[in-house]
C-alpha cells in the first residue's frame, strides 16, 4: 500500500473542492484552524475533536538513555510530547467496522 502523506495544500484543496471558497481563502482557513488547535495545546494541553481523537500534551520526565554508537549512558532531558488518542469512531472506522452507536461518547 502506498504512502500518502496529506499536506496543508491537500486540506486547502479538499476545502476549495467541497466548501466553494476561493482557494486563498481556503488557505487561510486551513491554517487558521491548524493554528487554533496548536495554540490550544500549547496553552491547554488537550484538543478534542469529536468522532476523530484527542490530541494531548504530556510531559516526560528525565530519565537515562544509551548512545547505540558507543553504548555510553546520556541523560534525556524532561520535555514536553504531543500523543494522539483515536475516538471509538475512528478506530471501527480504521478497521472496517460499524461505529459505535453513540459517536459523541468517545471524542
Amino acid at each position: 500500500m502506498a504512502e500518502r502523506t496529506v499536506t496543508r495544500a491537500h486540506l486547502a484543496e479538499a476545502v476549495f473542492q467541497e466548501v466553494g471558497l476561493s482557494r486563498s481563502e481556503s488557505a487561510m482557513l486551513v491554517d487558521e484552524v491548524l493554528d487554533r488547535v496548536s495554540d490550544a495545546l500549547v496553552a491547554d494541553g488537550t484538543v478534542k475533536i469529536s468522532s476523530f481523537g484527542t490530541f494531548a500534551v504530556r510531559q516526560k520526565g528525565e530519565r537515562l538513555g544509551r548512545n547505540p554508537k558507543t553504548g555510553e549512558e546520556v541523560p534525556i532531558l524532561p520535555r514536553r510530547v504531543l500523543v494522539f488518542r483515536p475516538s471509538q469512531v475512528l478506530k471501527a472506522r480504521l478497521n472496517g467496522e460499524e461505529p459505535p452507536a453513540d459517536p459523541g461518547a468517545d471524542g
